[in-house]
């Protein structure tokens, strides 16, 4: 994938962090999975394994305190 499409981990609100660290994970999966047909036919599986959707919670969570570092927890909010 050569197009830029983290251009910053600054984001005006809280929310928008959030929203970042969702786009983040997402595109970690669709780099390690760059076939659009495989991903939606393994969403499958993982789409009914809570055990599964609990870690894609702990991977959000994780890029959202990276997003909240870069953004001095939005003191200035």
């Amino acid at each position: 994938m050569s197009d830029i499409w983290l251009e910053s981990l600054r984001t005006d609100s809280p929310q928008d962090g959030y929203d970042l660290a969702i786009k983040l994970a997402r595109m970690a999966v669709k780099l390690t999975q760059p076939d659009a047909a495989v991903r939606e036919q393994l969403r499958e599986g993982y789409g009914k394994d809570f055990q599964a959707l609990i870690a894609v919670s702990g991977v959000v969570g994780t890029y959202f305190q990276t997003v909240a570092a870069a953004n001095d927890y939005w003191r200035d909010v």
